[in-house]
């Protein structure tokens, strides 16, 4: 439509003076001098600016808003430096929308707006444009003019008339204001250029950004090239795999993908699967079926098949459990042990009664190299069933039980469902290895996640995140191993029934080792039976001076490296057997590592023997106390926990109440200053369980009476002088029956564990029960000395 058809009935023609100028704002819009632009407009006032100008033929002036949002912006809204245009057409659409083509003509500044008008009017100052030349000027004319025809070929579908303006351009002013017009910057970048009035500077900062926008064109090209060489690639691949495919029908060659779906239709069936699974399967399969070969999801999808097809989901028939075969199997396996051994037998009779039945969880907790995963073994054997074992140890990301799912690349199941394809059997024995041992990370807790495997009530439909479909676990046996229940949560625990294994006496070690571990060592340093014969002594004092552990890991470690000098001697063929007696022993394997030294600990009054747990087993702890002139201090040395200080703080005050009693001068706590220590002092400690060792030791001191070198004490203490029950007491009456003691003293309420301590450590201590510290006094301390005069 024509200028001429500009007329509205909405429009009324208002008087502007000569000297003033139509102002237009606009949103995105930056309009430069000889540049020629549309501009949309659709405000009322903006349309009837535009129509006035029109019928006066008279130039309007461009100004952006500075907030595009802005429907209706004032004065204010506005950027003060604009353009003055020409309008070279009006139309209006048939939309009833109105466009503008202009032309720029020169810089302006407005100085003030007129008041009372319907739309904007100002009186402006026109910029003129700098026409001073220099070499500086004309080098960065001819810089700006590279940069811009560059910037111009590097755009997809450029105009040629854009190029042969920007190099017929002569006037620097015009190169700087047509790149800038053309080029994809920010309206406020745009408007800073155009506020720029000095030559020099202008062209500077269109050289800038002309530099930048050249960057990130070549980058973008440089990508597209690449991405349509790879598209390239993969259209060519697709093309080439159907005329394949086409070839060898046309040769009767049959389809390889309809052969392969045949097969896992076939193997699906096979599977026997669970309705759910075996839907999801074929589900999964048709979409394979669909996919092409090329295509970057069939790895994984097919991936996924073969993870439901290789699980076993039916249940082989079971073997019948016999008894007495898995007794025999236990007691060949495993010697001592007894009250473990008959739960065991009590664990599979069950399983024999009722072998639908919702079995326990079993854990068996104690220190290493006790034979916990060994005992999970010969299960398995007993019940003939294949044994896993998956382990624990470490163990942060909830994902390695549950699984990933199958969106993230390399997705696999879980260590449940990976441990069970390994079995190949739904109904295994699973050793759940170190399970105190999990940790909890960013990705989850894991022990969480162990929750439903371990409850017979919900591991029946147990649900891995990359399988997608219930797994039956009802059928597994689990058995847990733990060296202490610190790092187990309480729900994880409360589903397993603890089974605790102490550790073994001396004479336990001995049969172990002459049963298995020699047996073991031979075969492992390739040397027959008969050329080798270790004398029990020999052994025993391995035992004795070189191991102290409660179970026979390292005790294995040291009769192989007798073994392995023996096995030097027969390959040099300086011998053909050798006896190995106790005497060889220092030669073999140096000077013994520990040595019996309670007598030489208790020899002078206030040093107690007590006894500790520790997660490898029970141990002997010496209690030293001193007294230096002072003024009643109480030092405490030797990494104490706060519990045992407390402990150590209350045998003290127990002792001062009852110095009268005990015949101790009540000046000696005022005058002096008391120093109690543990040695191993690298090694913390903490517990209450030294009170009765701590209050012995004070009491030794103070009435200069030595304690029994053959006696070692355990439990907690009251300020009332009760002694009360501690934990661990089979594990440390077996330490203190290793350590050749004959006399330990135990709380009278910890009588219930008499029957958890092994036979040989009971046949080998007398057992004193207390109830009050005063028991404890009368049978540990030796009598007091008597001088002459005393005695008469």
């Amino acid at each position: 439509m024509a200028a001429s058809d500009v007329s509205s009935p909405a429009s009324t023609s208002t008087p502007i003076p000569s000297d003033a100028l139509i102002i237009v704002p606009v949103r995105n819009t930056v309009l430069f001098p000889d540049v020629i632009i549309p501009i949309t407009i659709a405000r009322a006032t903006s349309i009837a600016a535009a129509q006035q100008a029109v019928r006066e033929q008279r130039p309007i002036g461009i100004l952006l808003q500075r907030d595009p949002e802005t429907n209706d912006p004032g004065p204010d809204g506005l950027y003060r430096v604009g353009t003055t245009a020409n309008i070279v057409r009006y139309i209006t659409g048939a939309d009833d929308s109105h466009h503008l083509v202009c032309q720029g003509v020169q810089r302006m500044r407005v100085l003030d707006y007129l008041p009372g008008t319907p739309f904007l009017a100002a009186r402006v100052l026109q910029i003129p444009e700098p026409t001073t030349t220099s070499p500086e000027i004309e080098a960065r004319f001819l810089n700006l003019q590279r940069q811009a025809l560059e910037a111009a070929q590097l755009l997809p579908q450029v105009p040629q008339e854009l190029i042969a303006a920007l190099q017929g351009t002569t006037s620097p002013a015009t190169l700087a204001d047509l790149a800038t017009s053309y080029m994809d910057i920010k309206p406020s970048e745009k408007q800073d250029i155009l506020e720029t009035i000095d030559l020099v500077a202008r062209m500077d900062k269109v050289s800038r950004h002309l530099a930048e926008r050249i960057e990130v064109l070549r980058l973008s090209q440089e990508i597209g090239q690449k991405t349509k060489a790879v598209f390239d690639e993969r259209q060519r691949e697709a093309i080439l795999r159907e005329q394949m495919a086409t070839i060898q029908r046309q040769l009767g060659e049959g389809d390889g993908k309809a052969a392969e779906v045949a097969e896992l239709t076939k193997a699906i069936v096979e599977a026997k699967m669970p309705p759910e699974a075996e839907s999801q399967a074929q589900k999964e399969l048709r979409r394979y079926e669909r996919m092409p070969e090329a295509a970057a999801e069939s790895g994984m999808v097919r991936s996924y098949l073969d993870w439901l097809i290789d699980l076993p989901w039916s249940i082989p028939e079971e073997k019948p459990i016999d008894i007495a075969e898995a007794r025999k199997i236990l007691d060949q396996d495993h010697y001592g042990l007894e009250k473990i051994k008959s739960r065991i037998i009590e664990y599979l009779a069950v399983r024999k009664l009722a072998p639908g039945g919702k079995a326990p969880i079993l854990c068996f907790l104690g220190p290493p190299g006790v034979g916990k995963t060994s005992l999970g073994q010969s299960i398995a054997r007993a019940m003939a069933r294949p044994f896993v074992r998956v382990s624990l140890g470490g163990v942060h990301d909830e994902a390695e039980i549950r699984g990933h799912r199958r969106t993230y690349i390399g997705a696999l199941p879980g260590n449940i469902i990976q441990a069970i394809k390994k079995a190949g059997a739904r109904n295994c024995v699973m050793m759940l290895d170190e399970i105190d041992k999990m940790g909890r990370g960013i990705q989850g807790d894991p022990s969480a996640a162990m929750l439903e495997v371990l409850d017979p009530e919900q591991n029946s439909t147990f649900r891995d995140n990359y399988l997608g479909v219930p797994f039956d676990l009802s059928r597994v046996v689990f058995i847990a191993t733990a060296n202490m229940l610190d790092g187990v949560p309480g729900p994880l625990l409360d589903r397993m029934e603890l089974i605790s294994l102490a550790g073994y006496t001396e004479d336990e070690k001995l049969e172990i080792a002459k049963r298995y571990l020699v047996r073991r060592q031979l075969e492992a340093n390739g040397i027959k039976a008969e050329q080798v014969e270790i004398d029990p002594d020999a052994l025993r004092l391995i035992i004795r001076s070189y191991t102290r552990e409660a179970g026979v890991r390292n005790l294995e470690r040291e009769i192989g490296k007798v073994l392995r000098n023996v096995a030097v001697q027969i390959a040099e063929g300086s011998t053909s057997h050798v006896t190995i007696a106790p005497k060889d022993i220092v030669s073999l394997l140096g000077q013994p590592r520990f040595e019996n030294e309670i007598a030489m600990r208790t020899s002078i009054p206030g040093v107690a023997t007590g006894l500790a747990w520790t997660p490898v087993g029970g141990d002997i702890l010496f209690i030293e106390a001193s007294r230096t002139p002072g003024r009643g201090a109480l030092i405490l040395t030797g990494q104490l926990g706060e519990v045992m200080r407390e402990s150590v703080q209350a045998a003290l005050t127990l002792v001062k109440s009852r110095a009268s009693q005990l015949g101790i001068d009540p000046g000696v706590f005022e005058k002096s200053d008391i120093h109690v220590h543990v040695p191993a002092g690298a090694t913390p400690k903490d517990g209450p369980s030294a009170g009765v060792a701590m209050f012995t030791a004070l009491t030794s001191l103070l009435t200069d009476r030595t304690v029994r070198s053959d006696t070692a004490m355990t439990g907690e203490i009251s300020l009332r002088g009760l002694v009360l029950p501690v934990g661990g007491i089979k594990e440390k009456v077996v330490a203190a029956a290793a350590a050749g003691l004959t006399r330990v003293m135990l709380p009278a309420r910890n009588k219930r564990d008499f029957d958890d301590i092994p036979a040989g450590a009971r046949a080998k201590l007398e057992f004193i029960w207390l109830e009050r510290v005063d028991e404890a006094i009368a049978a540990a301390l030796e009598a007091a000395k008597t001088t002459p005069a005393a005695a008469e």
